[in-house]
């Protein structure tokens, strides 16, 4: 009976060694690859690095930020996975492009990848192969690889040939200045500029100024008070240019005190206070009549222009449109 105690107990024992020598279940299911495309290049090319993980379900490779190969640079890294393999297995992928400024036989070092589970404690830790890459020189070795020194400059040497050659061509280039003065010098002063064309009338730049408003389409994107200020610039600058009263800096009170002074027509006046006083109204006091009622403005502006015009014609040019500018001397209003 004790014999047999004594047994049981020794094969406990021995099972329980073993199994605690077995490496756990994940473990056993770990597997890295590495493989690099080449191991003979020249300085400063390419090599590309492929690190493949196999692991079971349920973990994943904690994959480095930066690859620790110095003096290899890493170019450019890309992470896969993880991926389901065949036969329930998982694998993960990392491919890093890497290039080397260093002569000779130079060493790809080995790095750690922990590998973890879900929750987050390391299943197990591998470590990548290591490669011996020999690194040579972009030129041949040899003699004519080596550094030479910068060669001293050239010397010209002055034979009677050449001196001849410098004299011609000083002399060519002096024929040539002296052509250049005498050609100048003949032509005398610049012809007179043609005269200029006579400004227009200013009625004319105030009608054509009062159509190009009317097909602006300001009223109909209801931009209301840019064409009321647009409408009173352009009638208070014929009445500058055309009637010769400061209008452009002075009040509508004002300009039409300087017109009555200068004895314009009072139906002129009226029509002149009619559209400025509606202009002041939408500039001023934030008034904001409709689209009709702005455009209605536009045929007393162009009365009071065509009717300035007229005033400012002589009388014995008839009853025709005035078609040239102001004649009659005018005085100026005060401000």
């Amino acid at each position: 009976m004790t014999s047999s105690r004594v047994k049981l107990a020794w094969t406990a024992l021995v099972l329980a060694g073993a199994l605690a020598a077995a490496p756990p279940p994940a473990a056993a299911q770990v597997r890295v690859e590495t493989s690099l495309d080449t191991t003979r290049v020249t300085v400063g090319d390419r090599l590309h690095l492929t690190v493949r993980v196999e692991h079971p379900p349920g973990t994943r490779v904690a994959w480095p930020d930066s690859l620790p190969v110095a003096p290899f640079e890493v170019l450019e890294m890309e992470r896969r996975g993880p991926e389901e393999s065949d036969g329930g297995r998982w694998h993960s992928m990392l491919r890093a492009t890497l290039t080397v400024f260093e002569l000779g036989q130079v060493e790809l070092p080995s790095f750690a990848l922990p590998v973890v589970g879900a929750d987050g404690t390391v299943v197990d830790t591998l470590a990548t192969d290591a490669f011996t890459v020999e690194v040579a020189r972009v030129s041949p070795e040899g003699p004519e690889a080596e550094l030479r020194d910068i060669k001293d400059p050239l010397s010209v040497p002055l034979s009677p040939g050449t001196v001849l050659t410098w004299l011609l061509a000083a002399a060519a280039v002096l024929a040539a200045v002296l052509w250049l003065v005498r050609r100048v010098r003949r032509r005398g002063e610049a012809p007179a500029p043609a005269p200029a064309e006579p400004p227009r009338p200013p009625h004319e730049v105030a009608l054509e100024a009062l159509a190009g408003l009317e097909r602006s389409g300001l009223l109909e994107r209801g931009e209301v008070k840019e064409f009321h200020v647009r409408l009173s610039e352009i009638v208070r600058r014929f009445v500058e240019d055309g009637l010769g009263v400061d209008a452009l800096e002075m009040t509508t009170r004002e300009i039409l005190d300087g017109l009555a002074r200068a004895g314009a027509p009072g139906d002129l006046r009226e029509e002149l206070r009619r559209v400025l006083e509606a202009c002041d109204l939408v500039k001023f006091a934030r008034a904001r009549p409709d689209v009709e009622r702005s455009a209605t403005l536009l045929e007393p502006a162009r009365r009071v222009v065509e009717a300035g015009a007229r005033w400012m014609t002589p009388a014995d040019e008839g009853a025709a449109e005035p078609t040239a500018g102001p004649q009659r001397p005018r005085q100026r209003g005060s401000s």
